[in-house]
């Protein structure tokens, strides 16, 4: 049997070592799924008898998998006499054997079919999810086992990034890998990354540099974040001692599928508006929420309620209002509603502002994410605008939208500490 021979790009040298784990991430044109795909070639032939599944975390047709890839690089190495090729699956040399599978359709029953597989390569593995990813790992356990990762980072919070690149498992090798790392890196796809940073400044990095996602394509305030970025205004930004800190909460419920509870602390800071942290929590009751106010120091914050202030709280019947009050917090009566059209208002007044605003980076990077993410729903069939999406991301976005319509420019400093006066404002 021939030895193969394959051009590698230095970037991936290091994944050529055994290794548990093996991880390359980063943007387009970089060559990861290439690179995995000649490797698992190359390890069929070397190693007869090996088994491997090719997965991703939705794989409803095969078209969806990575076969073709690796029928490409089975026939470019000129070793197609070495494999047999079905609709399905790909024989390799010693009966092994390379397969194709999702793992939204497994259970922790079937999943131990897998069982004796030594190498399982994880395909757009920012979708992986954290169940998957907790049923695979024990399941791939053969002698000499690997478990392979290749992905463009979405969030860190997603599996495999926490899994890889925070926790950093001992045994693995994790590189990262963009399109100047790739020495064969093609024309056509250069001048798409160029067409792409001309055009789309805001995916750009996300895209092609392997950066997380910062703003969804087409959301409410992603020029507004990408603004931030390019001008300095993300990065550390602290608290003035002198000034108050201002709460801004969309309150949500306390059930295991309620609503999200955001909570967003500003400071008013002559004509800057200092965001300096977010917090977020799903399914906690009211108590958990002020512990993290206290927790953080916000204690003396001015709390600011949407109109469902004046809602009574589902577990206790007192109003959320009146519960804040009680354990000690200044808290400014609740905006009314502000009736049809209120989304838009928020919407608005966040743009107005955007140029005033400026973020502590490490401490409201879920805010951020959450309102780059916040976007129109749109028709399927005519492409019109029905209004914002109600999604995961539209609660920090309608606690920052709360801190736009409440926002008064401070003029004196006798005045940054005095109540507002939402009967002048004609929504009472």
């Amino acid at each position: 049997m021939s030895i193969l021979k394959i051009q590698t790009a230095r970037i991936f040298e290091p994944l050529l070592r055994p290794a548990r784990y093996k991880g390359a991430f980063g943007g387009r044109g970089s060559g990861k799924s290439h690179f995995f795909g000649e490797l698992l070639v190359e390890e069929s032939q070397a190693a007869r008898g090996t088994l491997a599944v090719c997965i991703r975390e939705v794989q409803k047709t095969l078209a969806q998998s990575s076969q073709r890839l690796i029928e490409s690089k089975i026939a470019a190495l000129g070793v197609g006499s070495q494999f047999r090729i079905y609709r399905d699956r790909i024989a390799t040399p010693g009966d092994g054997l390379i397969i194709f599978q999702g793992m939204q359709d497994h259970t922790a029953e079937s999943i131990k079919s897998l069982e004796g597989f030594r190498i399982a390569w994880v395909e757009e593995a920012q979708t992986l999810s954290a169940r998957s990813l907790a049923l695979l790992r024990p399941t791939i356990r053969a002698e000499g086992s690997e478990l392979w990762a290749s992905w463009n980072p979405r969030r860190k919070s997603d599996a495999i990034d926490d899994f890889l690149r925070a926790r950093k498992p001992s045994g693995s090798i994790v590189v990262n890998a963009n399109w100047r790392d790739n020495p064969w890196f093609p024309a056509v796809l250069d001048d798409e990354r160029r067409l792409d940073l001309s055009l789309y400044p805001e995916r750009y990095d996300h895209i092609w540099e392997g950066d997380y996602a910062k703003a969804f394509e087409g959301a409410y305030f992603a020029e507004l974040l990408a603004a931030a970025r390019l001008q300095g205004r993300i990065g550390r930004v602290p608290a003035d001692p002198l000034l108050p800190l201002r709460a801004f909460i969309d309150i949500g419920g306390s059930g295991a599928r309620a609503d999200a509870f955001t909570i967003w602390i500003v400071q008013w800071v002559g004509q800057e508006i200092r965001m300096l942290d977010y917090y977020e929590a799903v399914g906690q009751v009211l108590a958990f929420h002020v512990n993290w106010l206290r927790s953080r120091g916000y204690q003396d914050a001015i709390l600011y309620l949407p109109h469902d202030g004046i809602n009574e709280n589902q577990v206790t019947g007192k109003r959320y209002e009146e519960h804040l009050r009680e354990a000690g917090f200044r808290v400014e009566p609740p905006v009314k509603n502000q009736g049809r059209g209120a989304a838009a208002m928020r919407i608005e007044a966040v743009r107005r502002l955007g140029v005033k605003m400026w973020w502590n980076e490490t401490t409201t990077e879920a805010g951020r994410d959450a309102i780059g993410f916040y976007h129109e729903k749109k028709h399927e069939l005519r492409n019109v605008g029905l209004g914002p999406e109600h999604d995961w991301s539209s609660h920090a976005a309608d606690a920052l939208g709360l801190m736009a319509i409440c926002y008064e420019e401070p003029g004196r400093a006798a005045n940054f500490d005095r109540p507002i006066r939402y009967r002048d404002r004609g929504w009472s």
